[in-house]
């Protein structure tokens, strides 16, 4: 290592890149205010019906959409290696993991790992943009299989609907930038 360098490359590093911990996007108050409205109108039926133990799971749930709407992720690396992918601290070998796929959430790609059987975890990794999605596609064809059309059961059909009762406000929306743009770092 030439002591000019700044920091060291690891030679088992195939690809980086930087983007948000979950898609996010910015709302404004009227979506609190759904969310407060919502929550007061559950509290009043249970406290209609008279059980008051229910209270504390709805003001939780208030609390925690409260604190994902309001505080942006932080931004975070991700990295390819010759071993498997890391990120926000979570090492996943090749070996573990069966097959990928891409959605598409407040207008960011997600990329999403599915580990093998009994378990089958999910990481839900941002790609900022088409670039480095073609990139990190190229990558992990060699590694495990794409899916084009994941298999969606009845939870995933029912989080959808329901989130398509939520309403919508495209005028807060605003773009998280990504402070580094992806680097190759090395062929596999």
């Amino acid at each position: 290592m030439d002591s000019t360098e700044g920091s060291p490359v690891n030679p088992q590093l195939v690809f980086l890149w930087k983007a948000p911990l979950r898609a996010y996007k910015r709302r404004s108050n009227s979506i609190l205010r759904f969310y407060i409205a919502l929550a007061v109108l559950l509290c009043l039926i249970v406290i209609f019906f008279g059980d008051m133990v229910l209270l504390v799971p709805i003001l939780t749930l208030l609390f925690l959409f409260y604190v994902l709407t309001i505080t942006p992720p932080p931004e975070i690396e991700n990295f390819i290696t010759t071993f498997g992918i890391e990120t926000a601290g979570i090492n996943m070998r090749w070996e573990s993991l069966s097959h990928f796929y891409y959605t598409k959430k407040f207008h960011f790609n997600v990329l999403t790992l599915v580990s093998n059987a009994p378990y089958y975890y999910h990481i839900f990794l941002i790609v900022p943009d088409e670039k480095t999605k073609s990139q990190i596609n190229a990558i992990l064809s060699k590694h495990m299989m794409y899916v084009e059309k994941p298999h969606r059961n009845f939870t995933d059909k029912a989080i959808d609907w329901l989130s398509n009762l939520m309403p919508d406000d495209e005028d807060a929306q605003i773009p998280m930038p990504t402070s580094l743009s992806p680097q190759k770092v090395s062929p596999i």
